[in-house]
Parts: C-alpha cells; sequence; structure tokens
C-alpha cells in the first residue's frame, strides 16, 4: 500500500503549483492542460500599456495575451462589488488581454464548454495546437 500511496502523492504533487487560491482555479487549469493547451501562468499580474497594476488573473497565456479566470460569483449579491468587477473586466481588455471569464457550469461535464472557450481566445491570439 505505500508504494501505491506515494505514486498518488507523487503524481498529486506533480500537478501541483505555487500560489493557486482555490481548488477551482486548479480544476480549470487542469482541464485545459489536458485539453492540449499550453500550460498557463498562475496568478499573474497584468498591466496597462503606462504600467499601472490592472489585476492579478487566475490563469494567463503572456505570449498571446488571453486572462482566463474562474469566477466564482462570490460577490454576486453585493452589487458595489459586481460594479467593481465589472470595472476590473473592462481595464483587463483595455490593457489589451483577451479576458476569458469561465464560470462553475462551465466546468460541469468535464470543462469541455470551458476548455473551448479558452482555446478559441487563444486561437483568436494566433496559437495554433500543435505549434
Amino acid at each position: 500500500m505505500g508504494d501505491v500511496r506515494r505514486g498518488i502523492l507523487r503524481h498529486a504533487l506533480a500537478l501541483a503549483r505555487p500560489g493557486v487560491r482555490s481548488p477551482k482555479e486548479t480544476h480549470l487549469r487542469l482541464v485545459l492542460v489536458r485539453g492540449g493547451l499550453p500550460e498557463p501562468e498562475v496568478n499573474a499580474d497584468i498591466f496597462s500599456a503606462r504600467g499601472e497594476f490592472v489585476a492579478e488573473i487566475d490563469l494567463v497565456f503572456p505570449a498571446w495575451r488571453v486572462a482566463a479566470e474562474y469566477d466564482g460569483r462570490v460577490h454576486a449579491e453585493d452589487p458595489r462589488q459586481f460594479a467593481r468587477d465589472a470595472d476590473r473586466w473592462a481595464a483587463i481588455r483595455d490593457a489589451g488581454w483577451d479576458h476569458v471569464r469561465i464560470l462553475n457550469h462551465h466546468l460541469r461535464d468535464g470543462g469541455g464548454y470551458a476548455l473551448t472557450m479558452v482555446r478559441d481566445a487563444l486561437i483568436r491570439a494566433g496559437w495554433r495546437p500543435g505549434l
């Protein structure tokens, strides 16, 4: 049994990334990578053209300026928080990033819809599978 447990732990550690803030972010990253997308950077800061901090993003593909985030909508009931979030989303787009918001229902049934959303953003930005 020890070998099995060590193997499971070794496998889990290989999949882990430092700095991840939620299990859903990890789930999204694994769906994307297992679906053939490049490995994204985790919790990366993005900046405006003037060098001003815009946001910390869950998963980024900097070569293509695609930002993917799991949005749990924890603050959806608070209109002020929702307004701040909407302004943040606009600032991300204004900084030249394709911002893909992934909601819980996008991860259902294996996450195929989330994978398609991010893959489409990467392809729009010039990424090509297998290259």
